[in-house]
């Protein structure tokens, strides 16, 4: 396996392979909310989600949806080609902020069919609750998916319900597992979001979700540092009675670990995450995202770690295996 040099699969490496270019991704607001902030399953929305709805570098959701994310794409092309000059792009429209299967379909078909058709959009993804899944949203995603590629990201965040309650998130593992099923069985490809560090979590039960995901038929994941932001309930708590947090050092070595566990042709899409830094709390190392990212590529070359040595490839499960009758 060749991934240029890195010892995961990341998403730079897929995206040159796929396309033959780098791919910028473009975080876009599509003017949504949740079940968890519009009451209804709550109104306080998870304790770890900001006011931003995790989407803090979207471009601003301007009213008109279709204009909105045109306008949205252009604005952030010209940044992104100011940056780095004006020759060509290629990019990935990634609707972050909240979530965003949350509406009506009709409406989900102006906000998707405007970016997919953006000519230097490459790809589609789109941030998501396992249960806000309706069968016609599926529809919409499979028939776009033939235009381009279209992707599904899944907060899953934890396997174990303990912290998923704690945490607000909403939905069993069985909900996640069914949509995970359903997005499979349309050939959707799913990107999957666990936060490391989440309170009252041990570094084994962490593992243990990397280690049920390495299992699963997903194409993707995401592993985020828990971030306290200001303005979060987590903040609250944080503040009231402090929980451990991760040093870099603990952070690393964790991190590497669950890398070696996953499938090597599982995508890595993030490996730490961004918070804004007028809104962090802890842990304040992150912050500096860059340090994090080229002390971590030492680490692995310390530790002779690549992706997948000590993943198990017979625990493979594929999701059209219904998950009620899976091994």
């Amino acid at each position: 396996m060749d991934w240029n040099q890195k010892p995961y699969h990341s998403l730079d490496y897929e995206m040159k392979r796929r396309f033959g270019t780098k791919v910028y991704k473009i975080a876009l607001d599509g003017g949504m909310t949740c079940p968890n902030r519009d009451g209804a399953l709550d109104t306080r929305g998870c304790i770890f989600c900001s006011a931003g709805g995790s989407g803090e570098f979207a471009e601003p959701f301007l009213g008109n949806a279709s204009a909105s994310i045109h306008n949205q794409i252009e604005r952030a092309v010209s940044r992104i080609q100011q940056k780095l000059g004006s020759s060509p792009h290629a990019y990935i429209a990634y609707f972050q902020s909240y979530t965003n299967t949350y509406a009506h379909v009709s409406y989900l078909r102006t906000l998707f069919t405007a970016a997919i058709r953006h000519p230097d959009v490459r790809a589609l993804s789109v941030a998501t609750r396992p249960d806000c899944l309706p069968e016609e949203v599926l529809d919409l995603c499979e028939e776009l998916n033939r235009i381009k590629p279209v992707w599904l990201e899944l907060g899953l965040q934890t396997i174990h319900e303990k912290t998923a309650v704690l945490i607000r998130r909403g939905y069993d593992l069985a909900c996640f597992e069914d949509a995970l099923f359903r997005l499979r069985r349309r050939g959707l490809e799913t990107i999957i979001h666990i936060i490391l560090g989440l309170p009252g979590e041990s570094r084994t039960q962490m593992l243990e979700s990397v280690r049920f995901l390495a299992c699963q038929d997903i194409q993707g994941i995401k592993l985020q540092l828990l971030h306290i932001l200001s303005g979060t309930d987590l903040a609250i708590q944080y503040q009231q009675k402090p929980f451990p947090v991760f040093s870099m050092e603990e952070y690393m070595d964790l991190v590497i670990d669950c890398v070696a566990l996953l499938p090597p042709q599982v995508v890595i899409h993030r490996l730490t995450g961004d918070a804004p830094k007028r809104l962090l709390i802890a842990p304040a190392w992150s912050a500096d995202k860059r340090k994090v990212l080229n002390a971590l590529q030492k680490r692995f070359r310390e530790r002779g770690v690549t992706q997948g040595c000590a993943w198990l490839p017979g625990s493979f499960r594929t999701g059209l295996t219904p998950p009620h009758t899976a091994l």
